[in-house]
């Protein structure tokens, strides 16, 4: 494989991404957002730059991540390939399954389509800037990313450190679930050579807040509250045939791989607490 350039090195993907590509002995390079690209040939380009659980609170720095530096990237730098890493929640308002050709459907009053509509345009952009490009829409990604205010981190960390897990979604509520292992490997299968110019990255299959509340609760004793007027929240279905058929793509269960997630998040503030 030739040189590889991941932008957005430093986020929970892109450095589980570097790490995967290290140990493959891929050269990689990993330039920050100040560094100047113009000039360096850049191979084959995995783009992780975005915000996710904070984009309601930082609607112009969403923009600059999802657009603004990727107009810079596809008009002035040397690169063999893009992939773009996208979202699965462009498809928020699907009631159907989600494929890939699926038309989407957005609405710019209303500000939680923001990030829909900025990650739709920088797909829009890159699929027309005439260079070889690939859009993977990502579903919730799930691993060792304990920092985060993304929502299966959060009841997490919440599980481990206070033993209380209070929800302000219904029990009902469900979405897709993706493992950071199956991330990395799908990406790096996409970016060799990937037959199409857009796909789903996910599980395939949604797990509702029940579901995960229950297991994490067996797994650590904690305590589960759903807020009296918390509201169901539902993304569709998201269709991996695609995936499937070209990679031969079976992702793992979030539900299977919750008892690991948990050990690595204690394991992850016992060593907090023995460096304090």
């Amino acid at each position: 494989m030739s040189l590889i350039t991941v932008l957005g090195a430093s986020g929970f993907i892109g450095s589980a991404l570097v790490h995967r590509l290290t140990e493959m002995g891929v050269s990689c390079q990993t330039p920050d957002r100040k560094q100047k690209l113009t000039g360096t040939h850049l191979g084959d380009v995995i783009y992780c730059i975005g915000l996710t659980a904070d984009f309601r609170s930082r609607p112009l720095e969403t923009v600059e991540a999802h657009v603004c530096h990727l107009l810079h990237v596809l008009r002035d730098c040397d690169f063999q390939s893009l992939v773009y890493l996208s979202s699965t929640r462009v498809y928020r308002n699907q009631t159907a399954v989600a494929s890939e050709d699926a038309s989407i459907s957005v609405d710019s009053s209303t500000q939680d389509d923001l990030y829909n509509i900025s990650k739709l345009m920088g797909e829009s952009v890159a699929l027309a800037c005439g260079r070889r490009v690939r859009i993977v829409r990502l579903s919730n990604v799930y691993g060792s990313d304990f920092t985060s205010e993304n929502f299966l981190s959060v009841m997490v960390r919440d599980a481990v450190s206070n033993k209380r897990i209070t929800l302000r979604t219904s029990p009902d509520s469900e979405k897709d679930y993706i493992s950071i292992n199956d991330v990395v490997g799908g990406l790096i299968k996409i970016a060799r050579g990937g037959k199409h110019d857009i796909y789903n990255l996910a599980s395939g299959v949604n797990v509702s807040n029940l579901q995960l509340t229950r297991k994490i609760a067996d797994l650590t004793g904690c305590r589960i509250t759903f807020e009296p007027s918390s509201a169901r929240q539902s993304f569709p279905m998201i269709s991996i045939d695609r995936m499937r058929s070209e990679f031969g793509f079976q992702p793992a269960s979030v539900l299977d791989d919750l008892e690991t997630v948990i050990g690595s998040c204690k394991a992850h503030f016992e060593k907090q607490h023995g460096a304090e």
